[in-house]
């Protein structure tokens, strides 16, 4: 009996001794499953009444913008936060746009207005309005910067428009570049939509929504070529850095991260990112291995009629 007493104490012991074991092993388990789970987190733009665009600025600041209030936000992906940042003028639009950090200047994009803006970052003040086109065929919807300026994109005209910008930060007049080849079909309701460029300039990199395409344009001849091997429905905005190009596809709720070859012609999907806080996407902004993504919300109707309007942060 006593023998068979202290057997029964070890296996009590055991006993004892295994379930801190097991339950160590289940809090590692979910530590590791949360620490591998994608982050998001929402940052609301407060007072706005729909959203559309949004540039990257210095640091950890973005800007972005009140689609049909035209008003910009700026705000902070690393604190959580936004303001209005530029009360904008009754009548004015803001869609897609970018930041010069070296210049302090945002340019920003006038959707159905025809026009594009250029705002100060230290002040907020208007530096300069460009009517590029006479509405209301004409939608324009997205900027890419170069070194010498400022490109936008027209999606309702085979059409880009050039802003040159002087060594001092003086925004110059505007050009027009009539586009050939496959990016300049206007056969969808919206056409150009997204557009990047390669760090010399020499190459742009344009989204055309209606084909779900990516192709690069010639800044010097308007002439285009598909990026092939590429296929992106409901393409939107889109990010590039280095080979890599993120495409914003707003109706799927995704983007879509995307390896390019050397020569810019073909490319391969390397990632679909979802999120379960998109909603109707359109334009995304780089911060490191981060995504600052806009939530439109025109799956609520144009213009959308949601109560609130937020960036969504995501790892990308």
């Amino acid at each position: 009996m006593a023998k068979t007493t202290k057997r029964r104490s070890s296996l009590a012991h055991a006993g004892r001794a295994v379930v801190p074991l097991l339950l160590l092993a289940l809090v590692s388990a979910l530590a590791v499953s949360a620490a591998a789970a994608p982050r998001a987190e929402v940052i609301v733009l407060p007072g706005a009444r729909s959203a559309e665009g949004i540039a990257a600025g210095r640091g950890t600041t973005f800007y972005a913008g009140d689609l049909f209030g035209g008003d910009i936000f700026r705000g902070d992906v690393q604190h959580g936060t936004a303001e209005l940042f530029v009360d904008a003028p009754t009548g004015r639009m803001a869609l897609g746009m970018a930041a010069d950090v070296a210049q302090d200047l945002l340019f920003v994009a006038g959707g159905f207005t025809g026009q594009g803006y250029v705002y100060d970052t230290r002040t907020g003040a208007t530096v300069a309005t460009y009517q590029f086109a006479s509405p209301p065929a004409t939608v324009i919807n997205d900027v890419a910067l170069t070194t010498a300026g400022a490109w936008f994109t027209d999606s309702a005209q085979a059409k880009l428009y050039f802003v040159p910008v002087s060594a001092t930060g003086v925004p110059g007049p505007f050009t027009t570049l009539a586009l050939s080849g496959p990016a300049a079909d206007t056969s969808g309701d919206f056409n150009l939509n997204g557009i990047q460029a390669t760090p010399d300039g020499k190459t742009l990199v344009v989204a055309h929504s209606g084909n779900g395409s990516l192709y690069t344009v010639d800044p010097a001849s308007g002439e285009s070529a598909t990026i092939a091997g590429v296929s992106v429905p409901n393409v939107d905005g889109i990010v590039f850095q280095g080979r890599r190009l993120w495409a914003v596809q707003n109706a799927d709720n995704q983007v879509t991260r995307i390896r390019l070859s050397p020569q810019l012609n073909s490319g391969v999907v390397e990632e679909v990112i979802t999120s379960d806080l998109f909603q109707f996407p359109t334009t995304a902004a780089r911060f490191g291995s981060r995504l600052a993504v806009v939530n439109a919300k025109f799956d609520t109707g144009f213009p959308p009629t949601a109560d609130q309007y937020e960036v969504v942060v995501v790892d990308g």
